[in-house]
């Protein structure tokens, strides 16, 4: 069955595409739950949600848009959301999304290992 892209830019449809050919299920617009930076409640649909990952992935489409506010907010919140401007590097935001996912890997890692390393001692 051929994916259906419902409401989702050209640079969406791009990034559906390449995640379905890493074999990586998604939700699109998927609402999470964070506060912002006035300690308010807001449901903030990010584009894509990978649970295989645990991971967001927000494209961003225009420089006029404070994608800096949105991933200081996510951060602060405790969601792992990559930044992608597939407008901007069109040739290159495949290997960006790829090193981050590994990143954010590497991160979780660590943190799992320095948990497990205060508890052993």
């Amino acid at each position: 069955m051929e994916p259906i892209y419902v409401d989702m830019t050209a640079s969406e449809r791009e990034v559906a595409e390449y995640l379905k050919e890493l074999g990586l299920s998604y939700m699109f617009e998927s609402p999470i739950f964070l506060y912002d930076e006035k300690g308010r409640p807001r449901v903030w649909t990010p584009d894509f949600y990978i649970p295989k990952l645990g991971m967001h992935i927000e494209v961003c489409g225009s420089e006029k848009y404070d994608y800096e506010y949105r991933d200081r907010t996510y951060q602060k919140n405790g969601y792992h959301v990559i930044f992608i401007h597939a407008y901007k590097h069109e040739k290159q935001w495949k290997k960006f999304l790829l090193k981050k996912i590994m990143e954010i890997e590497e991160q979780r890692h660590d943190e799992v290992m320095k948990m497990i390393g205060n508890r052993i001692t």
